[in-house]
């Protein structure tokens, strides 16, 4: 990956929500496929079908941090 040092990431929590990312990552996948996302929104509840990525599991099971 190359990471251009001028470049910023933000990582939002929001209560009893996913991690909203803003700008473009390189995400490696627990197959250790790699794959480009932008201001992807990422499970934190461990309920999402679409991992690493958030479906709304979080709301259907009541998730609270």
């Amino acid at each position: 990956m190359n990471m251009n040092n001028d470049s910023v990431w933000r990582i939002k929590v929001v209560p009893n929500a996913p991690l909203l990312v803003e700008g473009k990552v390189e995400l490696t996948l627990a197959d250790g496929t790699t794959q480009m996302a932008e201001n992807p929104h990422l499970c934190r509840c461990g309920a999402s079908k679409n991992k690493p990525f958030c479906d709304g599991s979080h709301a259907k099971i009541g998730f609270k941090d």
